[in-house]
């Protein structure tokens, strides 16, 4: 079987070893691809498997690729790939579901530390001489918060969303969750499922932790922002189209947010004209929250094997599979 990795490096930059793909038949892997049809056309050429993480797939791409049997996406997320097309043309498409969840859950909290204790820009003030400049033993350049005792509400309390409500709950906080299929064996004094109003009015900190859909899109707005306590944090390390971005920029000139975290922007990597960049008390990172080493060992462990399984005529983590493989 010829395989090609259309965009390895970010997977990838050197850290983890293709040796067991490559094991698997021909290997060909791309640091990058251009995201026109032509040029990803040609990488595939005649190749039966593809692996792709952010590198479109489009039904336009597929028609041109008679061979292909076999896409691997080497995310969770799956929407790089016409879904609908591969199926029509008898591709199985397989995604890694839940590879980052401890990672992502861990950056979440990073990002709200970070908006408690501007720990980098207080590191940066040592360095810059302001404490030893200073008059006090001590100083601060920012409001510093403590946590304990404040009300976490997160939107999506699926398998990240409840890794992140554990470390929550173990720094003190109390937890309100909004998900549509609610588990009621993790309720308890400190864990409760609300109307997703209540979780606006109640929380001292918002995190996202949904899926994008139509119903969520924009779920943080002007509208929805005008519900939320003053001072309220926002954490948003899922999908940046779940943020209306100049809503929230206007609402953070206002004092009304008193901060927000981001971890990912409506169009990545970020525009220069993103209206977040100009915001006062927004940190932005460049969607890492994915990336440790750990996290992405796993990812590459779980897509070889999803490979290895297809190669073998037991398909896992087909994404068609209802479709594919029904009687």
């Amino acid at each position: 079987m010829k395989i090609i990795v259309l965009d390895g490096y970010t997977l990838n930059p050197g850290d983890l070893d293709w040796r067991p793909l490559e094991s698997l038949g021909e290997t060909q892997i791309y640091d990058r691809t251009a995201h026109d049809t032509d040029s990803i056309v040609e990488r595939v050429g005649t190749a039966a498997a593809v692996l792709t993480n952010k590198t479109p797939l489009t039904q336009e791409a597929l028609l041109k690729m008679p061979n292909l049997k076999y896409i691997g996406v080497l995310a969770t997320g799956y929407n790089v790939v016409d879904i609908e097309a591969a199926t029509t043309l008898g591709i199985t498409v397989t995604n890694v579901p839940t590879y980052g969840t401890a990672a992502v859950a861990q950056m979440a909290i990073a990002l709200l530390l970070e908006l408690c204790h501007h720990v980098g820009e207080h590191s940066r003030a040592v360095k810059e001489g302001e404490w030893s400049k200073s008059l006090d033993w001590c100083f601060w350049k920012y409001p510093l918060v403590e946590l304990a005792g404040k009300k976490m509400g997160i939107i999506g309390l699926g398998r990240i969303g409840k890794a992140t409500a554990r470390i929550a709950q173990a720094l003190g906080m109390q937890v309100l969750a909004y998900d549509t299929s609610p588990d009621p064996t993790i309720v308890s004094d400190t864990l409760q499922y609300v109307a997703l109003d209540e979780l606006f009015a109640k929380s001292d900190v918002v995190v996202l932790h949904c899926a994008l859909t139509e119903n969520s899109q924009g779920i943080i707005n002007e509208t929805n922002i005008a519900k939320m306590k003053d001072g309220v944090f926002i954490i948003n390390n899922s999908r940046g189209q779940l943020i209306v971005e100049e809503d929230l920029a206007v609402a953070l000139k206002s004092g009304k947010v008193a901060g927000a975290a981001v971890d990912v922007v409506s169009t990545e990597p970020i525009k220069p004209d993103n209206p977040l960049l100009a915001a006062p008390n927004c940190i932005i990172t460049p969607h890492l929250s994915w990336a440790p080493l750990e996290a992405r060992k796993r990812l590459m462990d779980v897509a070889i094997n999803n490979l290895q399984a297809y190669l073998a005529g037991n398909p896992i983590n087909v994404v068609n599979q209802e479709v594919l493989f029904k009687d």
